[in-house]
């Protein structure tokens, strides 16, 4: 799987944090509670032991995740980014059809994604929906709850 995840510069930065504090805190400190449990003696009836194993095994796990999501980083630089047309890193109002409710998402890679914070990937079914479109313009999202039909009110880069 090479390839390429795109990311803003800030969502790798936060993907790269992620990974420092894995290795450089969580590791020793899993290591030590193995080695602080293997201290008590018996390993087959060790609760301890085997949580710790257990949790140094998805923390490995996770930084093998993170490296290789961080190796196949595509930085895309927003800030020069331009034009009608949406695509990743784009800003998009919509509004909502049938309530009238306006909406602001960001198109994002997939780990940076934060619905809370009004960012989705790249791969949602409404990034994919809005992915080529432009202002004016209606499209149709099937969501869980679904089909939903919002107008692009505005399209921007920031």
């Amino acid at each position: 799987m090479s390839d390429k995840v795109p990311m803003t510069a800030a969502g790798y930065a936060v993907l790269e944090a992620e990974l420092k504090k894995r290795q450089s805190e969580d590791r020793p400190r899993i290591i030590a509670h193995i080695a602080d449990a293997r201290s008590h003696g018996d390993l087959s009836e060790n609760a301890e032991y085997h949580a710790a194993k257990e949790e140094q095994s998805h923390n490995e796990g996770r930084i093998a995740e993170l490296e290789d999501k961080l190796a196949r980083a595509d930085i895309i630089d927003i800030s020069k980014l331009s034009g009608d047309t949406i695509k990743f890193g784009a800003t998009v109002t919509l509004i909502d059809e049938d309530t009238d409710k306006k909406a602001v998402w960001q198109i994002v890679g997939e780990p940076e994604a934060d619905a809370k914070k009004g960012r989705i990937s790249i791969t949602s079914p409404l990034a994919k929906a809005l992915i080529g479109k432009t202002k004016g313009v209606s499209i149709e999202v099937v969501t869980p709850g679904g089909a939903k039909a919002y107008e692009i009110k505005k399209i921007e880069w920031k």
